[in-house]
């Protein structure tokens, strides 16, 4: 894994021989963070991300300077990885639960300018995943919500949702709340 941006750009670290998550492309991850830093001013987001795997989303966005990151994976291995990174980077500004996705969604009370998802790709009701977002209290008025997701799923009738950028194999949808 490696930030592509910002105050800790070119980090890498190696998660291991065990770790069964696929990171985010650096040529996805550039390409996102190019719209969301014409787009918004990071500096006073708080971002959710969720299915973190390697935490790789949610350093990238405190690596540009937003205000804080809530990270929540299920993996304990993963778990652990996040938490060394946050360690070795000394990031006072980001908490990591170890957690499933749809009940932290259901349960969490915070609200978030940012909601990045990248869950497993063969994940059985990933489709499900924007209206437990976008049903839920997290989304902050104006937020917005990010889905990473293979070119099988097209999310375009969803009434909140407003582009979709694909790099390779990579979908990014976005869903405003209205």
């Amino acid at each position: 894994m490696r930030i592509v941006g910002g105050q800790y750009k070119g980090r890498i670290f190696n998660p291991g021989k065990r770790f069964k998550s696929r990171p985010t492309t650096d040529i996805a991850k550039e390409g996102l963070f190019n719209i969301l830093e014409n787009r918004y001013e990071l500096s006073n987001k708080k971002v959710l991300d969720l299915f973190s795997g390697t935490g790789s989303m949610a350093f990238e966005f405190l690596s540009r300077g937003c205000d804080s990151a809530t990270l929540v994976e299920i993996n304990f291995n993963h778990y652990k990885f996040i938490q060394s990174v946050l360690e070795t980077l000394q990031i006072q500004n980001a908490q990591v639960f170890r957690a499933d996705a749809f009940k932290f969604a259901q349960k969490s009370a915070d609200r978030f300018n940012i909601i990045f998802a990248d869950p497993p790709f063969d994940l059985p009701n990933l489709d499900s995943i924007p209206n437990v977002v976008l049903n839920s209290t997290l989304l902050a008025d104006e937020g917005v919500f990010i889905l990473e997701h293979s070119k099988e799923y097209n999310f375009i009738s969803h009434p909140n949702f407003s582009e979709n950028r694909k790099y390779g194999k990579v979908n990014f949808s976005f869903f405003e709340k209205a």
